[in-house]
């Protein structure tokens, strides 16, 4: 599995948990630098996002690719559209949550969302 984060930095013990959860081994990590500038567009700075992670099309459609999204949430929506373009579905994406009582802060991971699986759910509600 790939992992490409658009987040903080994945630490070898969260790395521990996704492969734990997904029951696949993550194979690579991609670190994509998802800060934008509030005073341009949009749509191209995430366009742009995506093309950063150095994949080519067809790795898109056919490698297992997990992704941490941005914490900005306008750029993660954006960014799941584009996703959801090149890949030709809706990737699943990861959640971290902050441990409890965690001196300095820390986050573990809570879960793995396929978001395939929430708009197909959707869908039935049409």
């Amino acid at each position: 599995m790939v992992i490409i984060n658009y987040s903080h930095p994945l630490t070898p013990e969260q790395l521990q948990q996704l492969e734990k959860i997904a029951g696949e081994k993550v194979e690579r990590v991609i670190e994509v630098d998802a800060q934008i500038d509030p005073q341009k567009p949009l749509a191209p700075q995430v366009v742009a996002m995506a093309e950063r992670t150095g994949l080519a099309a067809k790795e898109w459609q056919t490698v297992p690719i997990l992704v941490n999204p941005p914490s900005l949430n306008i750029s993660a929506a954006v960014l799941m559209a584009e996703l959801h373009g090149r890949m030709g579905y809706f990737p699943p994406v990861l959640r971290l949550r902050l441990v409890r009582g965690s001196l300095p802060p820390r986050f573990e991971v809570a879960e793995i969302i396929n978001l395939q699986a929430v708009r197909e759910g959707a869908r039935a509600k049409r």
